[in-house]
């Protein structure tokens, strides 16, 4: 009898265990951003980003990591009058963030029928904010950029980088 309250114990502290794990990483630290009127984009040959326009915006971001940011919007632009950004790579949203689809931007942007541009180049050290634009439609996050990979690293900065700060 004592063997099998045992294993009952176990198995119930390791269920419990999972499922606050998942909790954590699905819901615990993403807080709902508030509703915005404009984003943040980098025009042609601009020293630094500025507003544009949004409507419908829905955002989470979480102060437990840079990189958890994550934004849809409605907006009118033209991405030609925009910087291009290179590499962009969506970051997979919790599956209750049901307007970001990274896997769907991702062969969007494959095919060419999105535009990567650069919303604010270094918003933190090595963190860029990229958007796409697809139909009318704008979609957000963050994402390491090469200065940030080659100094979270641990190895020299790449030529053209700022100074990294101190650690």
């Amino acid at each position: 009898m004592t063997g099998r309250i045992l294993v009952i114990l176990l198995l119930g502290c390791t269920v419990a265990a999972g499922v606050g794990a998942w909790y954590l990483q699905v819901h615990a630290y993403y807080d709902r951003l508030p509703e915005q009127d404009s984003v943040q984009l980098t025009p042609l040959a601009a020293a630094s980003a500025q507003p544009f326009p949004v409507s419908n915006f829905r955002g989470i971001d979480s102060d437990s990591s840079p990189i958890r940011y994550r934004a849809c919007f409605d907006i009118d632009v033209d991405p030609a009058q925009l910087t291009p950004y290179d590499n962009a790579t969506p970051l997979i949203a919790p599956g209750w963030f049901d307007c970001f689809d990274a896997g769907l931007l991702t062969d969007a942007l494959s095919d060419g029928r999105a535009q990567a541009v650069m919303g604010v180049s270094n918003l933190r050290y090595g963190i860029d904010r990229v958007v796409v634009l697809m139909d009318g439609r704008g979609y957000a996050w963050n994402q390491i950029n090469p200065c940030g990979a080659a100094h979270f690293d641990g190895d020299p900065v790449p030529a053209g980088c700022p100074t990294p700060p101190e650690r």
